[in-house]
């Protein structure tokens, strides 16, 4: 990242997969981060975390990475709580006030201190909370998640998905996310409404943060779907880091990942094996 650090003033830099695993941090990145604000750099952090960004910023102090580290988070989490407060898209302005969650305990945040009521049954609510598989089914399984899809696919409820990312690695294990989940709601007939990477929507606070001017500004991501696509969509270059999701088919083949990138129509500036200075 040393060379690309002068030719931007500001980065909106992912989390999991660039900065940590969800566990620890990933070699070198705190230090990377570091010597981005030495260098006058400035840094929002953007994930698709379906979390408050509050949470997620607690988080990273327990792993060791300190708030002096950045200067904003924004997540996927955040953003949506925000949605479902204000109500001022007709799209969330029609949703119902008795909302299921499908997802764990610690994502409930979300909707915390908003005027919704949770339910246990979908037969009973109006709309779904998607975050992500909870904590009592295997979350390396699609399959099991399957029942409570399909019940809610059968009362038509429509779905707020948290966190459009189908999959990320924690501590070393690949894990379904909230994406996961919805793409196979679609596939029952569900409708769907993701708010994170990579509607560029989400790249407008997180522009607003940092201060300055797109050209200045370089978006650091692993995930091509939604990090790099989402950098493309909100006009902003991107830096590709190959060592995330894609590690293991990639392998730091930069041309394979130049191939890959071609055929998804998107052309990152950079590609960096891990976010090192």
């Amino acid at each position: 990242m040393a060379r690309l650090a002068g030719e931007y003033g500001g980065f909106i830099v992912d989390l999991w997969g660039v900065v940590h695993d969800g566990v620890a941090p990933l070699p070198g990145a705190a230090d990377c981060l570091s010597r981005i604000k030495a260098g006058g750099g400035r840094v929002v952090l953007l994930s698709n975390a379906p979390r408050r960004a509050a949470i997620a910023a607690q988080a990273m102090r327990q792993m060791g990475l300190a708030d002096h580290l950045y200067d904003g988070i924004l997540t996927s989490g955040e953003v949506t709580h925000t949605m479902l407060r204000d109500r001022a898209d007709p799209w969330f302005a029609n949703l119902g006030r008795r909302v299921f969650h499908l997802g764990p305990e610690r994502d409930r945040n979300v909707i915390e201190g908003l005027d919704y009521r949770r339910v246990e049954d979908p037969k009973d609510a109006e709309f779904v909370l998607n975050t992500g598989p909870d904590d009592h089914r295997n979350p390396t399984r699609l399959d099991e998640f399957e029942p409570t899809l399909e019940l809610c696919a059968a009362q038509r409820l429509p779905m707020v998905c948290a966190n459009p990312d189908r999959e990320v690695i924690r501590g070393g294990v690949r894990v379904l996310c909230a994406g996961a989940l919805a793409e196979r709601y679609r596939e029952l007939g569900g409708v769907v409404r993701k708010v994170g990477k990579p509607d560029p929507s989400v790249y407008a606070p997180a522009l607003t943060m940092l201060g300055l001017p797109r050209p200045r500004v370089l978006a650091v991501g692993d995930a091509l779907e939604t990090d790099i696509a989402g950098a493309a969509s909100a006009d902003l270059p991107s830096c590709w880091v190959l060592g995330g999701i894609h590690g293991e088919r990639l392998r730091g083949d930069r041309q394979a990942a130049e191939e890959m990138a071609k055929l998804a129509g998107l052309n990152p500036v950079a590609t960096v094996p891990a976010f090192v200075w």
